[in-house]
């Protein structure tokens, strides 16, 4: 009679245990992701400074607003397994060693930024405040920081079209970007929009982050790209704000505004494509 107690309360307890084992493995899907997880970035190609016959920097400006960029927007919060582009690169900074750069020295990577000095710039710090007592009197409190990835509606790129005659092609390399904030401050008793450069990443280094996670396809939940093939394959919209020049590369609203602004920024993407498309003949 006890070896038959004994039997029945051992299989109660592996039926309880099969049930939180089943409870603790539930899979949001048919199969568990495992390709995205383990991609690594494709390798650029290598190229000789002889072969670079020409070449032009220009920075350019992608509108998370438009509708082309809104899988780089969103999601505001974690969902599905996916992170927002700015989300990405916080992990990043936070947890896997990603470096980022101070973008009071422009964008040439000089100062690295600690984690402290990241989130003081994405409006994430800590603050103080007078908080009412049950007595009437008011005593500071202290009110932890919290990150709001969506004030980051731009992002700042800056790249390098060059053409390699070893391959007889127009490429382009991206060199670094940055997360524009934009956010509401207190001015003279009215509020405002502002809007500021947070920090600089070195996108070779960031690839690695970029290709282990992936952005939301409308056409096929299936077949998801990551961040690495928006980038890598132009699937973004993006307009053109500055080309290298001889004064101190000065941003194009610095001389123009308005129609001629957006012609000045044609003229540049229109020369860059007609550089290559002239040495062909036809």
């Amino acid at each position: 009679m006890k070896k038959l107690f004994f039997l029945l309360i051992l299989t109660v307890l592996l039926a309880a245990g099969n049930k939180s084992v089943e409870a603790q493995n539930v899979l949001d899907g048919i199969y568990p992701k495992e390709h995205v997880l383990n991609r690594k970035p494709i390798p650029y190609t290598h190229v000789r400074e002889a072969d670079v016959m020409w070449a032009k920097k220009v920075w350019r400006i992608i509108d998370l607003r438009e509708k082309i960029n809104l899988p780089l927007y969103y999601p505001v919060t974690t969902m599905d397994g996916r992170l927002s582009l700015i989300q990405l690169l916080m992990q990043g900074i936070q947890y896997e060693g990603l470096t980022a750069y101070d973008t009071k020295h422009e964008d040439e990577f000089k100062v690295p930024m600690s984690v402290d000095q990241v989130m003081q710039e994405m409006g994430a710090t800590a603050d103080t405040v007078e908080i009412m007592q049950e007595d009437g009197t008011y005593a500071p409190q202290i009110i932890a920081g919290e990150l709001r990835p969506e004030e980051v509606k731009q992002f700042l790129l800056k790249e390098v079209w060059f053409f390699d005659r070893n391959y007889s092609r127009l490429d382009v390399r991206i060199i670094g970007i940055c997360p524009i904030r934009e956010y509401t401050k207190s001015s003279g008793g009215e509020d405002q929009i502002a809007r500021k450069q947070a920090f600089w990443i070195y996108f070779p280094e960031a690839r690695e982050v970029l290709a282990r996670n992936e952005v939301f396809n409308p056409h096929n939940d299936a077949q998801r790209r990551t961040f690495d093939d928006i980038f890598m394959k132009r699937y973004f919209g993006s307009y053109i704000v500055r080309e290298s020049n001889v004064y101190n590369n000065r941003r194009i609203d610095q001389y123009a505004v308005g129609m001629e602004a957006m012609l000045e920024s044609d003229r540049i993407k229109t020369e860059i494509f007609d550089f290559e498309h002239d040495l062909w003949e036809f």
